[in-house]
């Protein structure tokens, strides 16, 4: 049974049932009058329930509101509740003046179900307020698998986000016998790690190159009895082999991921063929560009130059096709995928998509059936939080980037492509430090200066810098080596290992006395730390009894004489943004 109630006619589009209530400014749901009637409360206001009310258990009523109200039951819009009750305008008190209470105008944006979105695993699944039996029948849709200990656990909602996006070439479901090999397990063919800044101005969706050679990690893996195996890693093979491949899962690619970028992913989400077809279906077509004709046979697609609204089997060749484009290889066709989810990115912001029920609810079956996600997922309320959390985004702050390659150079027929040492690392450094890759300000201009303004000024010298080394999340022996770097190479004599630092810090920081601004700002040039690296405060006491600095490795360390300014401008590459139409070549 549906939310809409037993009994309903099998050709009504659900989402044509529901319908905005101009008294209260929601939408809700409208049966005809011979149906049966829903045991779904119909509440004046109705809100969605919490992930405990879309698990189990009885929808909540407020004290006004009624087990069923005429709207719901399809009846005219009704008129105010005074005078349903009353039958006629209620009648003023005596020596008092009725007054009407004017109905308060709700926003277009608080006008909509919820925030939605989605692709090819790019997905943001929006929820109606139907109530808890439409909410459990989501839930029932979405397919989930074990994270094995590879995420971080989830999302949170004041961090950084970092999703995994994964296309699968395997093939299921009528219509996609033309499609992919019929024998495929289900590879990593089209993977996009998504990073979404701590404060939601800008995001960066890096595609990772399916013929990129990679090492696959030994891969702990939850099987289907609730036993673990862990499957053997790969050296020196095709990215895409992370998944599918020896019966790995998608948490064996987020393993792969961490490997390769050192950025270690939130949450995963993996769609097949099903999904492109199903969503664009769902918003009635995206817009794409082509600056010359295409005709490919083994994709299927064939369109003239110029702009073109694709949707179903048409969008599906759309992300597939690279003999007709560019080299005619797999980085050819990220291009068209980044195009892609620009032009979807900016159909589900739109108003037409937005305020429109029907579309809504559309989005939300095709989203919750098209998706695996991992176990940290699995509910509505989560990709619901998610969804709202990449809706505060702006398209024109979405940059799509590729990772940086070269041809392999092993090869003498190039198949495959291997890392550009020269630009990758400069990209995963500025991902893992929440840089922006297009032209927001992060942060206030006066909270820059100040961390600026600690490294200005006269410089100690070497030998009159004391300072205690705490390990606070680096390596195990960082903090010896760092003492011996110090004393040995760099002439600061005054330092010593002090162990263990109480508390685990993500970031490298230096904790001064006013009166060590000077001994500060030596230490800093010598070890590469960025004014945010400096903390003004108070000195400790050292071994001897004499006023010290406190230095604290955190997990960015990456080792005694190697510089631990972070970057605060992105690398240049090749990039394309959201907001924009870019005509694929």
């Amino acid at each position: 049974m549906d939310a809409q109630g037993r009994g309903r006619a099998e050709n009504i589009d659900p989402a044509d049932q529901w319908v905005l209530n101009p008294n209260t400014g929601e939408y809700e749901l409208r049966l005809s009058p011979s149906a049966a009637q829903s045991p779904v409360p119909g509440p004046r206001r109705p809100s969605p329930p919490d992930d405990g009310d879309a698990q189990g258990g009885r929808a909540r009523q407020t004290p006004d509101e009624t087990p069923q109200t005429p709207w719901a039951r399809g009846t005219n819009v009704p008129a105010p509740r005074s005078a349903r009750r009353r039958g006629a305008e209620p009648e003023a008190p005596q020596g008092r003046r009725a007054s009407r209470r004017p109905v308060k105008k709700k926003s277009t944006a608080k006008k909509v179900l919820l925030w939605t979105g989605g692709s090819m695993a790019f997905v943001l699944v929006a929820v109606s307020a139907a109530g808890y039996l439409y909410i459990k029948h989501l839930n029932d849709n979405i397919t989930s698998v074990s994270d094995d200990g590879a995420s971080t656990g989830g999302f949170r909602k004041d961090e950084a986000i970092n999703i995994l996006l994964i296309g699968t070439d395997k093939r299921t479901g009528a219509g996609n016998e033309g499609y992919g090999d019929s024998g495929s397990v289900g590879h990593a063919d089209t993977t996009i790690l998504l990073h979404v800044s701590k404060d939601r101005s800008n995001a960066t969706a890096l595609s990772i190159p399916r013929d990129l050679i990679v090492n696959v990690p030994d891969c702990p893996t939850e099987q289907e009895d609730g036993t673990q195996k862990v499957i053997p890693g790969s050296q020196g093979v095709r990215f895409n082999t992370s998944l599918g491949q020896d019966d790995r899962t998608p948490s064996c690619t987020m393993r792969t991921v961490t490997e390769l970028t050192g950025i270690k992913p939130d949450d995963f989400m993996v769609a097949d063929f099903n999904a492109v077809k199903t969503l664009t279906e769902a918003v009635d077509g995206v817009d794409v560009c082509l600056a010359k004709d295409i005709d490919d046979p083994k994709s299927h697609l064939k369109l003239s130059k110029g702009t073109h609204k694709i949707s179903g089997e048409q969008a599906l060749a759309f992300v597939r096709t690279r003999h007709s484009v560019g080299f005619g290889g797999d980085l050819s066709r990220i291009g068209l995928q980044q195009q892609f989810l620009g032009a979807l990115m900016r159909k589900l912001k739109g108003n037409d998509t937005l305020t429109s029920p029907t579309k809504m609810v559309k989005l939300a079956e095709a989203g919750t059936k098209a998706l695996t996600v991992d176990d940290k997922l699995k509910s509505i309320g989560k990709l619901k939080d998610l969804g709202l959390e990449l809706g505060k985004l702006n398209p024109k702050n979405l940059a799509f980037t590729t990772v940086p390659v070269v041809d392999n150079p092993a090869e003498k027929v190039h198949a495959t492509v291997v890392l550009n040492d020269a630009k990758a690392p400069a990209v995963f450094d500025a991902i893992r430090n929440d840089v922006s890759f297009t032209d927001v300000k992060k942060q206030e201009k006066a909270a820059k200066d100040a961390q600026a303004a600690r490294l200005k000024g006269t410089k100690a010298p070497a030998s009159e810098v004391r300072v205690r080394i705490l390990n606070g999340g680096a390596q195990a022996g960082s903090a010896q080596a760092v003492l011996n770097w110090l004393q040995n190479d760099e002439g600061v004599t005054k330092s010593e290992n002090a162990g263990n630092a109480p508390d685990q810090l993500a970031k490298t920081t230096l904790e001064y006395a006013p009166d060590q601004a000077a001994q500060a700002r030596r230490l800093a040039a010598i070890m590469g730390l960025s004014g945010a690296a400096l903390k003004p405060g108070e000195s400790v006491t050292n071994s001897q009894g004499l006023p010290a600095m406190t230095l604290t490795l955190g997990k960015d360390f990456k080792g005694a004489g190697v510089s631990l300014t972070a970057p605060t401008k992105a690398p240049d590459v090749d990039k394309s943004t959201a907001d924009k139409v870019k005509c694929a070549a």
